[in-house]
């Protein structure tokens, strides 16, 4: 389900900058910022209908290895199911880019689209795209702690998920890339045999898990330790 969850995410996000980032095309933003604005906007869009949709219910559309990590950390997801999960979103990605490449053609593999990669700006330094996808994730793991502490909450989490995932592709973006998801990164990469930061993208959402996580269970570590005072 991960998979196909993925790979329905991965052929939508390169679809949009197949349309949107090509000189050629006839819906071509020039403006970098712009562009990465309507991509994040569209993919928040995105997000929310996968999150919603039947299979997204069933599987809890995690669409990114890191949300995994981040929820069996935050002790809200079992542990045996964190590598078949990462396995089918690392798979889908790959899967959902060679559609797109199939669909759309060579156009793909030109220099302005690398297959849809996520690229950080000229200059920028594989240790800078760290911390920045580092802080991204955090950011989102930050998130998903919010909801996993406040379950009577949940209704409104997909839109909110999307929302930050957008603000981070728009914002983040034109600076790091702003994928913070491996699964994102890994298809266009392999595909396009790009391999700039990319150890970057593939480990550094997962430090940004771990941090959130961390942060997560100190609160609700805290947040007991108080309660339990106000009890004597």
């Amino acid at each position: 389900m991960e998979c196909a969850l993925t790979a329905v995410m991965m052929f939508f996000v390169v679809t949009m900058v197949r349309w949107l980032l090509d000189p050629a095309s006839p819906v071509f933003i020039a403006d970098l910022h712009l562009a990465l604005g309507a991509v994040g906007a569209l993919v928040a869009v995105l997000l929310v209908g996968l999150i919603l949709s039947p299979p997204g219910r069933r599987s809890g559309a995690h669409l990114n290895p890191a949300v995994s990590v981040t929820l069996w950390l935050m002790r809200a997801f079992p542990g045996r199911a964190v590598l078949p999960y990462a396995v089918g979103q690392l798979l889908g990605g790959l899967a959902g880019t060679a559609l797109a490449r199939l669909v759309w053609g060579p156009v793909l593999q030109s220099a302005a689209l690398s297959d849809g990669l996520a690229r950080p700006a000229p200059g920028r330094s594989s240790a800078a795209v760290f911390a920045l996808e580092a802080a991204s994730f955090a950011a989102i793991a930050l998130l998903i702690g919010f909801f996993v502490t406040h379950p009577a909450l949940a209704r409104p989490m997909p839109y909110a998920v999307g929302l930050v995932v957008g603000l981070i592709i728009a914002l983040l973006g034109p600076v790091s890339g702003g994928a913070a998801n491996p699964a994102r990164q890994l298809g266009p990469a392999a595909l396009s045999g790009t391999t700039t930061a990319l150890w970057a993208y593939l480990t550094a959402p997962l430090l940004g898990a771990a941090l959130g996580a961390l942060a997560h269970l100190g609160y609700v570590s805290g947040r007991d330790k108080s309660w339990a005072g106000k009890r004597r």
